[in-house]
């Protein structure tokens, strides 16, 4: 493998940023700079973990934030590897919500409405391809930034690690993260399906909208090495608020 690793990448382990996004955003420089070419393999996490002086559980975070943006993906047993560009189709960008805030100097926070189990009713089961009445974990919540509600969310694992639920989860809440933490298997591709609607009674009552009031909705999938959904949700953002950008981007070939 080629020389990865510049003097000049450093995690600041005193910074309000997460390390672990510090990371995510290293690897993504590298990325973006054409040091790491699509098809090439990111380090080991032993060896990341080892070069930044972290634990793999952090280090497996920080890629989960890249599998979520369709940077990488993963192949089971062999290694994470930079996603092709996909050249064939318009992307709209959605960044990750607290990269966002971040660079506009403004304060994300999470408040978490409802954390619980929960079994899949049939339309859920559906969506992640699972049997009626299998265990779930559900978590619903309130990004916001400098304290203005933005975006509502829901979101859904498949339960079985069966691990307490901790409060640094929910800094940067990422659906892929959280799979990857509560799931037995690791996030490996992430598809967003982004949509416009009318703002419901309650996703009004939680942004600070009027009812019917106009909204994004991103509808997110999260799949392991074999392409089985692991986790699925939305995340209602206020249309008043956002816009989108189109752009050729990158992405994993299609599900």
């Amino acid at each position: 493998m080629k020389t990865f690793f510049l003097d000049e990448d450093k995690i600041d382990k005193s910074s309000v940023i997460p390390v672990y996004y510090q990371l995510a955003s290293l690897l993504k420089k590298q990325i973006f700079e054409g040091k790491l070419q699509p098809g090439e393999a990111l380090p080991p996490e032993n060896d990341l973990a080892a070069r930044y002086e972290m634990s793999r559980m952090t280090v497996r975070r920080a890629i989960s934030e890249l599998v979520s943006a369709g940077l990488v993906y993963t192949q089971k047993g062999v290694g994470t590897f930079v996603s092709k560009p996909k050249l064939d189709n318009v992307v709209f960008e959605l960044n990750d919500f607290f990269e966002e805030i971040r660079k506009r100097n403004m304060e994300p926070s999470t408040k978490l409405l409802t954390v619980k189990i929960v079994k899949a009713d049939q339309e859920l089961a559906k969506k992640l391809e699972i049997n009626a009445g299998t265990r779930c974990l559900y978590f619903r919540m309130v990004l916001s930034a400098d304290d203005e509600p933005l975006v509502y969310e829901n979101k859904y694992i498949v339960f079985s690690k069966q691990k307490p639920i901790l409060e640094t989860e929910l800094k940067d809440p990422s659906l892929s993260n959280l799979a990857s933490v509560h799931s037995d298997q690791r996030p490996s591709i992430s598809k967003k399906v982004l949509s416009a609607s009318v703002a419901t009674e309650s996703e009004a009552k939680y942004l600070g909208l009027p009812v019917k009031a106009p909204v994004f909705v991103v509808e997110q999938t999260v799949y392991d090495p074999e392409k089985k959904p692991i986790g699925w949700g939305t995340s209602i953002y206020r249309g008043d608020r956002y816009k989108l950008t189109s752009y050729t981007g990158w992405s994993t070939e299609s599900l």
